[in-house]
């Protein structure tokens, strides 16, 4: 008797569909329909897989990859769903898994509404057409979202899930923030002991000294559902936190949004925004800090901005992170001498054994490990070959850029006309045995090119791989290989980033580890 795994999912969009009493969606009646259909058919129902709340994009979907691993290891023959967009709306992702890896694991897909079954090898294409559809939707929904969203924000309405610490949503005019005194009176504190000169690092120490909790924890204690680390030092108020504060033009009745932005509708990964692309709305709510100490803040933030009194970035700034805690390392001046420190030692006891190292010292360890790379690796001879190789690669990357091009276009070219034939079919225009006809060959086609478009890529990301790791050497080679001393210039293009530990006990020995950019 065929084990079946049953596949259930609600999605927040599917929940603004619905009325109130509508339970059309839930998950309990998906269940339902789902485990009567497997019994009417006479199979054992393996498992029941449900994720609530996710998007049919979203990879990151718990019971999805649980059921996809489960499926691997042949766990169950036959995966159920109600329709094919509760297993995914993405097109890629019915190629991979229900066009090829399941018949690869012996497992056959089947959902109920719209009469998918990859044993039934003629609604292959249908499948497939479904597949565009929904990766259709999702990129309307995604623009349609996006839109609403950016009107908000010109608009001054507050769009985050959690209020900024010293502010609370108002329970009586959405988007709207009002001020929560007890967590005000400390924002108040921070920005007034910052205008007396505290440091920040010393006001950071002051508020976990009487066990104020931080902003993170603050929520959690007051019922938000904030997800925060659970590490040794989650709970303390850190150099970063007070940084961030002391510059937000929310505290003075300013809504600032938009600082991140998504990559794609298909990932959760945000990148940071240049501050021209912020939404930036004046007098939206009550300020917290007035104008005068706001000013007075500033002025002291700036001028405390650059480390060193020349003005320079200091050469490892923002480069070197605490090997025990992971903080990022702070510069400090003693006897005319460049030193960095980890500051997280300073905000609380025994939250960080503290690392420390001089800049000098720093410097000579880079140049030692830059050298002993230099005359292990690289010679005359390979600076030669790697010259010949680069020039080869370029003209094979030309080459690929048109046929890039040229499928892309081409594949742009057969979405636009199965789409066309769609929604004539919708209009009814054409019929279902025509529209599948018509579609069969540009689909097909599509199809091809598609799989083109990626080899090529592919190829593509392996030339630039080897032109990027053919130009890191070639760099090393002829600027850095004699170098004498650093510049903050050369630190930025060959370092992404430096751990340091604390001197070891009866020794000079300071533990390094250099994270090179090549």
């Amino acid at each position: 008797m065929a084990k079946v795994a049953i596949y259930c999912r609600l999605s927040e969009e599917d929940r603004d569909k619905r009325c109130e009493l509508d339970d059309s969606e839930s998950i309990q009646n998906q269940k339902s329909m789902l485990c009567e259909y497997a019994l009417e058919h006479g199979w054992n129902i393996y498992n029941v897989y449900s994720d609530d709340d996710y998007a049919g994009a979203d990879r990151s979907r718990p019971q999805f990859n649980k059921l996809l691993e489960d499926a691997k290891e042949k766990k169950f023959d036959i995966i159920l769903c109600k329709t094919q967009s509760r297993f995914t709306r993405e097109l890629e992702l019915v190629e991979k898994y229900i066009h090829g890896l399941f018949p690869v694991w012996g497992v056959r897909f089947i959902s109920i509404v719209d009469n998918a079954d990859t044993a039934n090898k003629g609604n292959k294409k249908s499948r497939q057409i479904n597949g565009l559809v929904n990766e259709w939707y999702l990129e309307d929904m995604s623009d349609n979202i996006k839109s609403v969203l950016t009107n908000k924000r010109k608009n001054g309405l507050h769009i985050g899930a959690f209020a900024l610490y010293g502010y609370k949503k108002d329970p009586n005019q959405k988007g709207h923030l009002i001020i929560d005194e007890e967590a005000a009176n400390i924002v108040r504190e921070v920005f007034t002991l910052f205008s007396k000169g505290y440091g920040k690092t010393a006001i950071a120490r002051m508020l976990n000294d009487r066990a104020v909790p931080n902003p993170t924890e603050y929520k959690r204690l007051h019922g938000l559902r904030y997800k925060q680390p659970k590490g040794k030092n989650s709970t303390l108020w850190k150099y970063s936190a007070i940084s961030d504060m002391l510059v937000n033009e929310i505290y003075i009745g300013n809504m600032v949004q938009g600082k991140y932005g998504s990559v794609s509708y298909k990932t959760k990964q945000n990148k940071p925004r240049p501050k021209e692309e912020w939404f930036i709305v004046k007098g939206t709510h009550d300020p917290i800090i007035d104008s005068e100490l706001w000013g007075k803040v500033q002025t002291m933030v700036q001028e405390r901005a650059k480390p060193f009194v020349t003005g320079m970035v200091g050469l490892f700034a923002r480069k070197v992170k605490c090997m025990h805690c992971g903080y990022t390392m702070r510069s400090s001046k003693c006897h005319g001498k460049h030193y960095l420190g980890c500051s997280n030692r300073h905000v609380s006891k025994d939250s960080c054994i503290g690392s420390f190292i001089s800049v000098e010292r720093l410097e000579k360890a880079v140049i030692d490990e830059l050298k002993k790379m230099s005359d292990k690796f690289l010679d005359k001879e390979s600076l030669e070959n790697n010259i010949i190789l680069s020039d080869a690669l370029k003209n094979q990357k030309q080459n690929l850029k048109k046929e890039i091009a040229l499928c892309g276009k081409k594949t742009a070219e057969y979405s636009k006309a199965i789409k066309d034939l769609y929604f004539d079919k919708a209009k009814g225009i054409i019929t279902e045995s025509e529209y599948v006809n018509f579609s069969r060959d540009f689909v097909s086609e599509k199809k091809r090119l598609e799989a083109l478009l990626r080899q090529h890529q592919k190829s593509m990301n392996k030339i630039n791989e080897r032109i990027s790791s053919n130009n890191s050497r070639q760099e090393i080679i002829k600027k850095y290989t004699d170098i004498d001393c650093l510049d903050r210039e050369t630190v930025q293009k060959l370092i992404d980033y430096i751990c340091v530990g604390k001197r070891l006990e009866g020794s000079r020995d300071i533990p390094i580890e250099i994270h090179w950019n090549f």
